[in-house]
């Protein structure tokens, strides 16, 4: 993925999913490529640690853990967020899934989620699967306004 990729709108279903690395809260790198080998991704972008609607949105993630993993399914929060900012707020709050760091916000930029008025990630869910040759491909996605939390139930429905 390229610095100066940046995409319009959110990225559509039956694209390849642009391939990237980046730090988890733990200062671990987590592979897009390495995860979708395994199962379903489900990418949840948003825009701010330690506000509202985020935080509801994290919270219910890491309460409904068990949903997502009886799918088969990684589930990432993804911010521009520094990895120090997210594990401050995941120990915090008590998150348990894992969040990724955008801080260059190339990935929010190549998934067609970024807010360039506020220069972070805009709201947003897409669920990756892996294609016939081995590539992420995307299964469904969704931007939201700030104020939307992702419907859990809608993004269930589109694991494998």
């Amino acid at each position: 993925m390229t610095q100066s990729t940046i995409r319009e709108s959110v990225i559509p279903p039956g694209e390849t999913a642009p391939d990237f690395t980046l730090q988890t809260q733990d200062r671990e790198d987590w592979s897009l490529a390495e995860h979708v080998r395994k199962g379903d991704v489900v990418l949840c972008f948003f825009p701010f640690a330690f506000t509202g609607v985020c935080g509801t949105e994290m919270e219910c993630l890491s309460k409904e853990m068990q949903r997502w993993s009886d799918t088969g399914a990684a589930v990432v929060g993804v911010s521009c967020d520094s990895f120090a900012a997210l594990k401050a707020w995941a120990e915090k709050e008590g998150f348990r899934h894992t969040m990724l760091s955008d801080l260059h916000r190339t990935v929010c930029k190549a998934y067609g989620l970024y807010w360039a008025d506020m220069n972070v990630a805009q709201r947003g869910t897409v669920v990756i699967g892996q294609s016939d040759d081995g590539a992420g491909k995307v299964k469904w996605s969704q931007a939201r306004a700030p104020s939307d939390a992702m419907d859990f139930d809608e993004v269930l429905t589109h694991l494998a």
